[in-house]
This record gives structure tokens, C-alpha cells and sequence, in this order.
């Protein structure tokens, strides 16, 4: 042991290094005789500066190249590692540095030293060019089967390198590499080299197996069928013997399986056979593409959720923590799978470590029932001063969706969130807290006065402007609207005084919401009184939104209510995506006139903040998996989304037909549907149709892509007929595509009239024949025939539904809304057998797309497999409500009964809903 004192300032002085200095030092390798011990000491100094991010000059880079080249001439091995190392870095910038391959290619034969022979293969693929690499084929090829792990495995992972440069050459070499994947060779020590027979590394690791399969992967990534074979090869029990090459084949099982429904089967045979497998490496990554493989079934995910439910009770906390986290994230989707895990993860709760126990806690959140919720709130506030801001902020999310999963525990979870939004965080921690508050204020509408106090109380302390801002907003929208709107005035104005001026500003905006329309004088007056103190602040702003404040308050008219109380905006990402095609415009037509708002759709506050709202409740407790990375046929969009995807083709569609002159005076858009394929992909015309509802007409857009090569369609239209009972539609005109060239996509537009008025919703069948005048193209002369032939072209029927009428909203309570809807209107039920349905699950998500309402308190999950109750709700184009309730019983012998009951506040509508189902 050494008791000499330490230099701290000389462990940094290698790391502030000057790359003029550094260079100028390169002379060092051109004395004689040469020094190793100074030259690895410059060597070092050179990769310092290169691994942190200094980039040599050319000219530089050369000279060092060439001088560091001219170190050969030493035999020290420890010298020569270094000079393959710098050598390597400084290829890519250097010139001529083809010129040393000769000299580097002694080291790379099969006499030489093996302590640095794999840095000479390494740098001497770096040093080739395309040209050259079948020079050394022979080279390479006889490395990747060399019976030392290092050779083999700096052969292999060069040749990931060259396989962009030179990938012909490079598949030449799959026979070796297969047998280097078949190979067991093992590592025994530090980079496969033995240090000596007392000090070895007994572990084995055949880390060249890992090599050899990736780099099969990239030879064979264009061929699925050679990817199955070589899965299933080295799949086998016992063929691979490194658990990072098995991880590799997890993964590319997983990706098969997502990407052809045909493979699924034997992927997922292998990927449970890995769940034994001896390694926990293998058995997580096979337990973690299982569950996130897309519509895992619950037979399937069990084995799964069973593994990860034995390593809870493993005593590597790293192991606890790995199965933990991936029950947590698959408990998302299926809650009920993971259910079974409750008590293993309830004696996680207690864990020493805080990470685990966080995850445990929030996961059963997601699987436990009403009756456990009061007792996991005991334990969670048993912890939360010990850990960090993030897992807070896990845990805050996990209760949001708990509070609109249990609307009858709201007070508990308030308590909750009310106390930790007193104690010590971030803004982020503080912000998510806030939200779920929001969200419990929008969504339980019990809770709104107890949560908009603990929103006042919070704000007296609140260091966060951003926060601050956005809860008086709140208090503004919300707190006019209770029994005692008086009662948050005094919180308000404390803003006024105490607050800097961007809180004094939203401060004066909130109050005046409390003083227009205010049918009590006495309330009225007060407000006004605030608001003339307001007129002598130090701010401008503070000023000019109470004076006009204090205007509007006098007027008593609507168009006071109208501007401070509105609840409608224009729809703010088309709005900005008009803005800035406005800017941007390069032709002097488009500025002459001035920008049109009205061609903006204006839509209310709900629905503006139904995007938004989803999104974050969507990323708590998604109901269906993401798409993967990989190619698949799109799916319907899941449950959760309906209200968010609804606005965004409405909000996508606004903007692409307001560019139609004949369709601007219909006004704005009230819903888009989603794409209806009228024909298969294959045939020689693709016809798929949207429906546009606008208030006195119906618009159907066809989009028409033409497959056929070499002939071209002109003047491009579409007959669609109502059926011959419905007189509610008359057309109106049609906008024809006039050229349809090969494989490019064109669009039709047919728009009727309501014949029967504008609060009228018909429902008919489109009959559609595709009209066109096809002309072949002249080869010769790349231009078509002058006179073509008039055809006709059938596609399918288009179905206009009751459901095409409605917008999918949120809505706090399901059972007021209900009752509340059978109270003003009708109600409307059938009974249906769905026996090509497979599941409960498959039913929901079917049911819920054709009915288009949105499902509350968490019903889009089914949580048995033999019955479910969904609870749905929405609104008319009109701003009528529509709640249904759907029951459900499955049996394998029949399918799903359903049961479907509407209750719509629009005469006759409720009936048409349930007609959407059939």
C-alpha cells in the first residue's frame, strides 16, 4: 500500500491537453532509437483528444498517420495496441492511408503475435476502400474461423463495417460465419487471452457466437425465409451457448412473429420455450416480447406472467426490479393477466429498494380493485419523502387513472394528492400533480369544489408561474359555475397583490369571469371594485385587462358573455398550419388578400382539449399496444383514442376542402368519418371513401388510385345513388378528377342535400359506379391515344349511419349522463349475435368503432373473458347527447350476444345508432 500523498490536479493535467501542442510533441516518433514508454504516453494523449471530441485537420491527420506508421519498427507489444488504436481513429480523416496496408497485414497473419492480432484486422478493415476488399478476403475469411475468440470476433465485427461498402463481397463469407456461430469457442480471460493459468477467467462467455449471428442477421436481412430458417437452427436447445446471441434470436422471433401473421405461431413456440431457458437473461427478453407482442392473448401472455411472477421473489434486487417493470408496463393492457402476480408484488411494497417498491405500488394500482384502494393509499404515503421526483411522478399518473377508474374513491386520492402537493418537488412533479387534479375536475364532477380548495390553498405558496397561470384559469372557468362562487374571489385578488405581473395578469382575467353575467349586484359590484384598484398597477398589461374588463362588466349584453365567457376557439393546429403556409407563400397572390379566418373551423373547448386530454390519459393506462417499428397492416384505432382520432380527421379533412370553391358555403365541417375501403388493394382500380357531414349536407370524398400501367383515366367521376326508398338526400354536384395517371392517387367529391332540413340525419346506402374514359399510352411517344373508351366500374356500397352523426366526448359520471339523457329524450335497444367475433375484447374494440361514442370509467377493458359492460357516450354534429350501454356474454359454441341500449335527446336518433351495429 502506498501512503505517498495524492496530486489531484495531476490526475487532470492528461485531460486538459492542446491539440497544437500534442502535435508539435509527434515528433517523438521520429527519433531513434524509439522509446515505447513515451511514445504510448503520446499515443494516449492523441486518443484523449480524439475520443473527446477534437478532430484533427487533414493535413495533420496525415502526418501523425504516417509518423505514428514508422513505430513498426518496435517489437513491444503493449506499443504496437496503441498504434492500431490511433491508426484506426485517424483513418477516417488521414489521406493515403491505403498506402500502409501492407505493413499492417504482417500482423494479421496467422504466425503473428495473437496479443495484437485482432487490432490489426480491425484497423486494417477500417484502412480499405471498396476496391481492395477482395484483396484481403482470404485474410478475413480465415480469421473468422480461427480457433482464438479474439481473431474470430474482431473478424466478424469488421465485417459489419464493410458490409456498406462492399455487401456483395461480404455474403460470400456466410459458410464461415455459420461455423463460427456453430463454434463454441470460449473466452477465458480478458479479450480471449489468458493471463496465466492462476489468474484466468473461468466464466465462459462465446461472446463470438453473439458476433456470428448478428452478422448473419445483417447477410440475410432482405430473405424472411433464410431469417426463420436460421431462427429455427439456432433456436434449437443447446445450439447457441451465449445467452447475448439467444437475446438477438429473441428479438428477431419477435419481429417475425409481429411482422407475418403466418410465423406467429411457431415464433411464439419458440419464444415460450426460451422463458426455461437457463440464462434470466434470455427468460426476461423472452417475457418482454411476449407481452409486448401486439394483441397477445391472455393464454399466451400467462406463461409469460408466471416467469416474471417467480423472479419477484428472487433475491438479486436487480432481478426483482427487471420482472417488476415489465408486469408494470404490461398491467396497462391487460390488467387482468397480471392480477394473479398481486400478492408476490404486495410483499414488494415494503422493499428496501425504493425503485422497486414504486413499481410495485403503481402496478397495483393498475390490477387492484376498489376494495384494495384505501390501503394502498396508506402504504404509498408511507414512502413518498424517500424517493425521487420521477418515481413520484409514476406514482401521481397511476392514481390519475385510478381516480377515473374509481370515480367513488375520488375523496381518499384528493386527500392524497392535495398532501403531496405541499411537499418538497420539482415543477414537473408539481405539474403532474395538477393535472390529475384538473382531470378529477372534468371528469367526477363530485369532487370540483373540494378540488378547486386544495387548487386555491396551493396556489398561495406556489413558486411556479406556469402553474400558478393555468390553476387561475381554472378558478375563472370553474368557480363561477358552484353554489359559492364568492368563497375563491379572495384567493384570486391575493394574486393581484402579492403575485409578480404575469400571475397579477391572469389574476385580473379570472376575476373578471366572476363579475360578467353575474346576476347578483352585490357580487357584481365587489368584482368592480377589485378590478378599478387593478387600474393603478405598476404593469401595463394589469391595467389594460381590467379596464376592459371593468367596460365589458358595464355592458349588458351578450357580446360581453360572448368574450369572456366563450367556450369556443378556432382549432389551433390548423389555425397555426394556415399561418404558416400564409408566411411562407413565395407567389405576391397569395398577400394581396388578406388572411381568411373563416375558413378556420371553430370548435369548443371540449373538443379543442379532447387531443390533449387523451394523449395523457392514453400514456397512463394505454387499452391497446402501440404499432411497432416494424411493417404491419393498420388496425382500427383503440378505444381510448376514438374521441382524439375523431377530431383529428375532422381537424385534417377542414382544411383540404375548404380549398374547393364549391364546398366553402357549406360552412364548417362537423365530422370526417374514417377511410372505408370500397375494393381490395389488388384490384386494378383502389377505391376507398371518406364521409363528410357539414350542417345541410352530406359530402362524399372517393379516392381513386389507378393501377393499371401504361394507360392514364380522364375525366374521372362517381355515380352514387341512394337507395331507391331514401328521398332524405338530393345530389347536389359533383367535383370530377380530370387526369388519373398510373399509380397515382386522385380525388372525387359528391355532395348532397338534406332534403328534410338541417337538424335531419339520414341513413341510406350509396350504390357507386366508378365513370371514366381510359386511354392507353403510346410507348413510343410517352404521351396517351387521342380518342379513348368510356367504362364503367363498379365498387362497393357505402353505408351512411347513425354513427357517422356522432362526436365521441368524455364525460365525468356515466350513470348522470345516463339518466339524464333517458330523462329529456329516447331510448333504443337490439339484441345481436356476433359469432365471428373471438373474444369479449375483440367485440369491445369492434362495437365501440361502429357505434363511434367514446368509452368512460375505464369499460373499454374488459376484465372477464365471459361478460362486460360498456359504458359509451357522445354527441350529435348538433350538440345533442347520446349514451349507450352495451352487454356482453361469450360463449365458444356462439360468440358474443350483445345487447346494445341508446338513449339519444334527438328524436328518432337513438334508433339509427343502433341500426350502425348491424
Amino acid at each position: 500500500m502506498s501512503y505517498m500523498k495524492k496530486d489531484e490536479d495531476a490526475d487532470q493535467a492528461l485531460i486538459k491537453l492542446d491539440r497544437t501542442t500534442v502535435f508539435q510533441e509527434a515528433r517523438l516518433f521520429n527519433s531513434s532509437p524509439i522509446s515505447p514508454r513515451r511514445c504510448r504516453t503520446l499515443l494516449t494523449k492523441i486518443a484523449v483528444l480524439v475520443f473527446t471530441g477534437e478532430r484533427f485537420p487533414t493535413d495533420e491527420a496525415t502526418t501523425l498517420f504516417f509518423g505514428i506508421s514508422k513505430l513498426f519498427q518496435n517489437k513491444d507489444p503493449s506499443l504496437r495496441q496503441m498504434v492500431y488504436l490511433i491508426l484506426k481513429e485517424l483513418s477516417t480523416t488521414a489521406e493515403d492511408v491505403i498506402m500502409s496496408t501492407s505493413i499492417i497485414m504482417k500482423d494479421t497473419a496467422v504466425g503473428s503475435d495473437v496479443l495484437y492480432r485482432a487490432n490489426a484486422i480491425r484497423a486494417l478493415c477500417r484502412i480499405i476502400d471498396a476496391t481492395t476488399v477482395q484483396g484481403i478476403e482470404r485474410l478475413i475469411k480465415t480469421a473468422i474461423v480461427d480457433k482464438t475468440p479474439s481473431v474470430s470476433s474482431a473478424a466478424l465485427v469488421s465485417s459489419y463495417h464493410l458490409l456498406p461498402i462492399a455487401r456483395d463481397v461480404v455474403r460470400r463469407w456466410q459458410s464461415e460465419t455459420q461455423e463460427a456461430a456453430s463454434a463454441s469457442k470460449t473466452s477465458t480471460g480478458f479479450l480471449g487471452f489468458s493471463s496465466g493459468q492462476n489468474h484466468a477467467i473461468s466464466q465462459a462467455n462465446y461472446m463470438t457466437q453473439y458476433h456470428a449471428i448478428g452478422l448473419l442477421y445483417q447477410m440475410r436481412s432482405h430473405d424472411r425465409m433464410a431469417l426463420v430458417k436460421m431462427v429455427q437452427q439456432y433456436g434449437a436447445a443447446g445450439a447457441v451457448k451465449s445467452p447475448a446471441a439467444v437475446v438477438l434470436l429473441v428479438r428477431l422471433a419477435a419481429r417475425l412473429a409481429e411482422e407475418d401473421a403466418s410465423l406467429r405461431k411457431p415464433m411464439m413456440q419458440l419464444l415460450d420455450g426460451w422463458l426455461r431457458h437457463k440464462h434470466d437473461m434470455v427468460n426476461f427478453e423472452a417475457a418482454k416480447a411476449i407481452c409486448d407482442m401486439k394483441d397477445v392473448t391472455d393464454a399466451e401472455a400467462s406463461q409469460a406472467v408466471h416467469v416474471l411472477q417467480l423472479f419477484l421473489s428472487s433475491p438479486r434486487a436487480i432481478t426483482k426490479f427487471a420482472a417488476i417493470r415489465i408486469l408494470h408496463s404490461f398491467a396497462s393492457f391487460k390488467p387482468h393477466v397480471v392480477n394473479q402476480c398481486n400478492p408476490d408484488i404486495e410483499s414488494l411494497i415494503s422493499n428496501s429498494n425504493r425503485s422497486i417498491a414504486t413499481f410495485a405500488i403503481t402496478t397495483l394500482l393498475k390490477t387492484g380493485n376498489e376494495a384494495s384502494v384505501d390501503r394502498l393509499m396508506k402504504q404509498i404515503s408511507s414512502f413518498m419523502a424517500d424517493i425521487t421526483d420521477e418515481f413520484k411522478i409514476t406514482i401521481v399518473e397511476a392514481i390519475r387513472t385510478l381516480c377515473l377508474k374509481f370515480p367513488s374513491k375520488q375523496a381518499s386520492m384528493l386527500t392524497f394528492l392535495s398532501g403531496i402537493l405541499r411537499d418538497e418537488g420539482g415543477y414537473e412533479f408539481k405539474r403532474s400533480v395538477v393535472e390529475s387534479m384538473f382531470d378529477l375536475i372534468k371528469f367526477v364532477p363530485g369532487s370540483k369544489e373540494d378540488a378547486l380548495a386544495h387548487l386555491c390553498e396551493f396556489i398561495e405558496d406556489c413558486e411556479f408561474t406556469k402553474l400558478s397561470v393555468r390553476i387561475l384559469h381554472l378558478i375563472g372557468v370553474e368557480g363561477p359555475k358552484t353554489p359559492q362562487p364568492t368563497k375563491y374571489i379572495r384567493y384570486i385578488y391575493n394574486r393581484v397583490v402579492l403575485e409578480n405581473a404575469v400571475v397579477r395578469a391572469a389574476a385580473v382575467t379570472a376575476l373578471a369571469k366572476f363579475g360578467v353575467g353575474q346576476q347578483d349586484p352585490e357580487v357584481k359590484r365587489s368584482v368592480s371594485v377589485l378590478l378599478t384598484r387593478c387600474l393603478d398597477d405598476t404593469d401595463d398589461e394589469v391595467r389594460d385587462r381590467a379596464a376592459l374588463n371593468l367596460r365589458l362588466m358595464s355592458e349588458e349584453d351578450e357580446i360581453a358573455n360572448r368574450f369572456v365567457k366563450n367556450d369556443s376557439m378556432y382549432s389551433l393546429s390548423t389555425f397555426e398550419h394556415q399561418l404558416v403556409m400564409y408566411v411562407t407563400a413565395t407567389d405576391k397572390e397569395t398577400f394581396s388578400m388578406a388572411f381568411d379566418i373563416s375558413s378556420i373551423p371553430v370548435v369548443s373547448q371540449e373538443q379543442a382539449l379532447a387531443e390533449e386530454r387523451t394523449k395523457k390519459l392514453t400514456s397512463a393506462t394505454p387499452t391497446l399496444k402501440a404499432p411497432s417499428t416494424a411493417p404491419s397492416k393498420a388496425k382500427a384505432n383503440g378505444a381510448a383514442e376514438s374521441a382524439t382520432s375523431a377530431a383529428a380527421a375532422t381537424q385534417k379533412y377542414a382544411e383540404q376542402l375548404m380549398q374547393i370553391p364549391e364546398l366553402k358555403e357549406y360552412g364548417t365541417l362537423l365530422k370526417s368519418s374514417t377511410v372505408v375501403e370500397l375494393t381490395e388493394s389488388e384490384t386494378e382500380y383502389v377505391v376507398s371513401a371518406v364521409k363528410h357531414v357539414f350542417k345541410g349536407h352530406i359530402v362524399l370524398q372517393y379516392d381513386i388510385k389507378n393501377t393499371l400501367p401504361d394507360t392514364i383515366l380522364e375525366d374521372v367521376s362517381v355515380v352514387a345513388t341512394p337507395s331507391d326508398e331514401d328521398e332524405s338526400l338530393e345530389e347536389d354536384f359533383i367535383v370530377p378528377c380530370p387526369k388519373l395517371p398510373t399509380n397515382e392517387p386522385g380525388i372525387v367529391y359528391v355532395a348532397f342535400k338534406k332534403t328534410d332540413g338541417e337538424q335531419s340525419f339520414p341513413t341510406t346506402s350509396f350504390t357507386n359506379n366508378l365513370k371514366f374514359t381510359s386511354k392507353e399510352i403510346d410507348p413510343s411517344t410517352g404521351e396517351p391515344e387521342e380518342s379513348g373508351y368510356e367504362d364503367e366500374y363498379q365498387v362497393e356500397d357505402l353505408e351512411l349511419t347513425g354513427s357517422d352523426y356522432v362526436i365521441p366526448t368524455f364525460a365525468g359520471s356515466f350513470d348522470h349522463v345516463w339518466e339524464q339523457t333517458g330523462a329529456n329524450g329516447e331510448e333504443a335497444s337490439e339484441t345481436f349475435q356476433l359469432g365471428n367475433v373471438k373474444s369479449i375484447a375483440d367485440a369491445t374494440e369492434q362495437l365501440i368503432t361502429a357505434l363511434s361514442l367514446q368509452p368512460l370509467e375505464g369499460t373499454d377493458v374488459s376484465l372477464s373473458n365471459t361478460t362486460h359492460s360498456l359504458k359509451l357516450y357522445g354527441k350529435t354534429v348538433s350538440g345533442g347527447r347520446v349514451a349507450g350501454l352495451v352487454k356482453m356474454a361469450f360463449s365458444a359454441r356462439t360468440g358474443v350476444t350483445t345487447k346494445v341500449s341508446i338513449r339519444s335527446e334527438e328524436e328518432g336518433f337513438a334508433a339509427a345508432i343502433v341500426a350502425s351495429v348491424s
